[in-house]
C-alpha cells in the first residue's frame, strides 16, 4: 500500500512527494530534496508508520457499507426479515431462529472468543440468562470461530445459550455485520415474535449491554402483547 503526501524543505520551497510504502519489514523510504535519489531512513520510521496507519483507515473507511446478499448495503435495517442462524446449545443440541417463532430472539455478533470484551459480553448475557428464557427469549451469540471454539468458550464460562460457528462469514454478510480485521463487529439485534428486525444495536459497551437488551426485550413484549 502507497500514499503520496506533499512536503516542503526548510526554505519553504515545495520539494517532490514523500511516497510512504506499507511492507512486511515496516521499512519506510523518503524521497530526497533530490528528485533523483532516494533516501531510506528508519530513523523517520515512527513518523511513516502513523501515516501508514492513518492510510489504512482512509481505506476502511473507503470501503463502505457492507454489501447483503438481498442485494441491500449495510445493516439489516428495523423491519426486515431476519436470515435464520441455527447454533449449539449447552447440552450439544441444534437450536434454530425459524423454530422460535412467537417469542423475541437475540442475534448478537461478536469477534472473537476468549477476548476480554466478548468474554465480558457473553457472561453478562449468562448472568440474565435466566431472566430472559423465564419470558421465552432465546440468544444466539454469532462469530467466525470454529464449532470446537465455541465449544471450549462455552464450556469454560459455562454459557447456556447458542453459539453460532460462521466460520464462512455467511450469516454476517447476510445480517450486513461489517467487518474489523476479518472478524465480525460488534452488533446486536432483537427479532420480534414474527422474525423481524426489531430493534439495532451497532455498537456496545459490553459490561451494560445485555441489561439494555432485556429491557428491551421486556418493552417489545408488552407492546406484543396489547
Amino acid at each position: 500500500m502507497g500514499m503520496s503526501v506533499p512536503a516542503r524543505r526548510s526554505d519553504g520551497r515545495a520539494q517532490t512527494k514523500v511516497t510512504v510504502t506499507m511492507s512486511t519489514n515496516c521499512t519506510t523510504c523518503a524521497t530526497s530534496p533530490s528528485a533523483s535519489g532516494r533516501v531510506c531512513d528508519r530513523s523517520r520510521g515512527f513518523f511513516y508508520w502513523h501515516a501508514c496507519v492513518a492510510a489504512v483507515l482512509l481505506t476502511w473507511t473507503a470501503c463502505g457499507a457492507q454489501q447483503r446478499p438481498d442485494g441491500g448495503k449495510g445493516v439489516l435495517p428495523v423491519g426486515a426479515q431476519a436470515p435464520d442462524v441455527a447454533g449449539r446449545d449447552a447440552a450439544g443440541g441444534e437450536v434454530r431462529l425459524s423454530e422460535r417463532r412467537g417469542n423475541p430472539a437475540v442475534v448478537y455478533f461478536y469477534p472473537k472468543d476468549e477476548t476480554p470484551g466478548c468474554t465480558k459480553e457473553a457472561c453478562a448475557f449468562r448472568d440474565v440468562y435466566t431472566r430472559f428464557s423465564a419470558q421465552g427469549i432465546t440468544i444466539f451469540g454469532v462469530s467466525r470461530d470454529s464449532e470446537a471454539s465455541h465449544t471450549e468458550f462455552r464450556q469454560k464460562h459455562e454459557l447456556p445459550f447458542p453459539l453460532v460457528a460462521d466460520e464462512s462469514g455467511a450469516i454476517q454478510a447476510a445480517y450486513g455485520v461489517p467487518s474489523r480485521l476479518g472478524m465480525a463487529a460488534r452488533v446486536s439485534f432483537l427479532i420480534d415474535g414474527h422474525g423481524r428486525v426489531a430493534r439495532i444495536w451497532p455498537d456496545v459497551d459490553p459490561a451494560v449491554h445485555a441489561d439494555e437488551v432485556l429491557a428491551a426485550a421486556q418493552e417489545l413484549l408488552r407492546v406484543q402483547s396489547k
